[in-house]
């Protein structure tokens, strides 16, 4: 009935999510922050919405006020001099998901070659990759680390590395850098830090000595701005002016553009809750443990990974009691919420996997 469309998209699984059951719902599946933006700040977007804004023009394609904050930031965050990193280095996007279609777009389409990714990890890699009729490469993770070959893949133009990783929660390891390190120019190392505001921990000095590195982040976990769908690409001149050229335009919304800069302007109060999310991530950690039929591992970011004996039935049965949680990479991933989001599901939990 569609002969036009592409045959292999036919076995093409598309990432989604469940649909909610009505009710009160505890949604720790996303590795969204559990706070909103400060009140004070809500109140000054608003404002900016009701005065500023002009929902009959077309958004700022440009996004020189954007990448200057973002730049900004970076240099800040990182305790570089103003300048290191300047809006040139800077590439937004409609979320990272964007900007990694991009990436796959000005590297791979159209080659032969393809991207390399380490399972399990972030499913948008790959499925965005094939999407565009990009092979795609995969590397097993054993106990969370890469096997790492003694030689590169050949075919592979492009490598996904996440920092910290997606569900595992682990950062790198010095032998993993070290490896990224060896490929060729030819192969761009796309090291994605959705989760630096949580771990402090960024491979930016790498980039900053290696072209052929590319660092991705988003305002979606660590600014709270998931609904506002900002992410950023940082990278060498060079590379930005591609993924200009590649994006498309109008792509960020003139809201979202003013939410990114409220955020950006505002980042140390905003981040400031990120030792509370520490300790509760901490907290969690440790009500987990308490459960020897799960596995448990230390986490670096906003979220938790455990492996249950039957994680399906697992996650079904916190999502019966009032708990969302991620199912995926063969077992759960379980956003830190609030305290008493945490409490709950905790309570949830050990009433399912706790010995009669």
């Amino acid at each position: 009935m569609t002969p036009f469309l592409r045959a292999d998209l036919a076995a093409l699984a598309p990432y989604t999510l469940p649909s909610l059951p009505p009710g009160p719902l505890d949604r720790l599946d996303s590795n969204e922050s559990a706070l909103d933006l400060p009140l004070p700040l809500r109140q000054d977007l608003a404002a900016k919405y009701t005065q500023s804004l002009e929902a009959h023009r077309y958004p700022d394609s440009s996004h020189q006020a954007l990448h200057q904050a973002i730049a900004d930031y970076v240099c800040q965050s990182a305790s570089l001099p103003a300048g290191t990193i300047g809006p040139e280095w800077i590439s937004a996007g409609n979320g990272s998901d964007e900007l990694i279609r991009s990436l796959l777009i000005a590297t791979c389409l159209g080659t032969g070659q393809g991207v390399l990714v380490a399972e399990p990890t972030f499913s948008i890699y790959a499925i965005l990759a094939r999407t565009l009729g990009i092979p795609v490469q995969s590397l097993k993770r054993d106990s969370y680390t890469w096997e790492m070959p003694r030689e590169t893949p050949s075919g592979v133009r492009l490598v996904f590395a996440l920092h910290p990783n997606s569900p595992t929660g682990n950062l790198l390891t010095p032998a993993e850098v070290t490896w990224l390190r060896q490929l060729p120019p030819e192969v761009l190392v796309v090291v994605d830090e959705a989760y630096f505001e949580f771990s402090g921990d960024s491979l930016l000095g790498e980039l900053l000595e290696h072209p052929n590195w590319l660092i991705l982040r988003t305002l979606s976990k660590g600014f709270r701005l998931a609904g506002h769908r900002v992410g950023y690409a940082i990278a060498h001149p060079a590379i930005i002016t591609v993924l200009e050229k590649v994006r498309l335009p109008y792509n960020l919304p003139s809201f979202s553009q003013m939410a990114a800069l409220l955020v950006l302007d505002h980042w140390q109060e905003i981040l400031a809750v990120v030792p509370q999310v520490i300790t509760e991530r901490e907290k969690l950690l440790a009500g987990l443990r308490q459960h020897p039929v799960l596995q448990v591992w230390p986490s670096r970011a906003n979220f938790l990974y455990l492996q249950a004996p039957d994680p399906g039935r697992l996650w079904q049965q916190l999502l019966e009691r009032g708990t969302l949680v991620r199912h995926t990479g063969g077992g759960l991933r379980i956003s830190v919420g609030t305290r008493a989001e945490n409490e709950r599901t905790l309570e949830r939990l050990a009433a399912i996997v706790a010995p009669a």
